[in-house]
């Protein structure tokens, strides 16, 4: 268990949340296949009827890889975060907390999308839940830039700036996917292609 210490401004390294967060994706990841084991595909009599049985799950299969790609590349980001990262304080462990609450809801929240879709509050589960998960990454980035001196202390301000523009590029296209998928459904997930691009942009911006 991580303990606070009694000085207001110590910090802790960062080997137990690396673990923490690096079991909560595993998990989460892992738990999305459950809606597949979960499903039914009704009385089968032959392999034509298997098949259409198959390709009628298509909307699952979809957004069981969409979740999965999306928590994957959000790992990723953790994993590239933290290897800068050489201290966390109380904050960053909270707001590291407030991501892996979301991270944990996208199981349920591919759920809903996939069983609920006809419904606003449906396609909407998947991707707030991202949005939020994205965003709580985005601003434990910021707090560490501020601290910049204690958590990452082999950076350089521009480059933690510039990390830090570049990392705004998944929640703008995250919210970009929450105000179209009422319209487009799952669809507006491939948006995060464009990640890379606006990535390399906002990094360059101002230098």
């Amino acid at each position: 268990m991580i303990r606070q210490r009694r000085h207001p401004a110590s910090t802790q390294r960062t080997s137990r949340l690396e673990a923490y967060t690096d079991g909560v994706f595993a998990i989460a990841a892992t738990l999305l296949v459950l809606d597949l084991t979960q499903h039914s595909l009704g009385e089968v009599d032959s392999d034509a009827e298997m098949w259409t049985a198959l390709v009628a799950m298509s909307e699952l299969f979809l957004n069981f890889a969409l979740s999965f790609v999306l928590l994957s590349l959000m790992w990723m980001v953790h994993v590239q975060q933290f290897e800068h990262v050489a201290r966390v304080d109380a904050a960053m462990v909270w707001l590291n907390n407030a991501r892996l609450l979301f991270i944990v809801l996208v199981p349920f929240a591919t759920n809903l999308t996939t069983e609920y879709s006809e419904w606003l509050a449906g396609r909407l589960a998947m991707p707030v839940t991202f949005f939020l998960a994205i965003l709580f990454s985005w601003l434990q980035w910021n707090w560490a830039v501020r601290r910049r001196e204690v958590m990452l202390p082999g950076m350089s301000e521009a480059d933690a700036v510039a990390y830090g523009r570049g990392s705004l590029s998944a929640l703008l296209i995250s919210a970009a996917v929450v105000v179209l998928s009422p319209w487009v459904g799952s669809a507006a997930f491939l948006l995060f292609f464009l990640d890379g691009p606006l990535t390399r942009l906002l990094r360059g911006k101002g230098d």
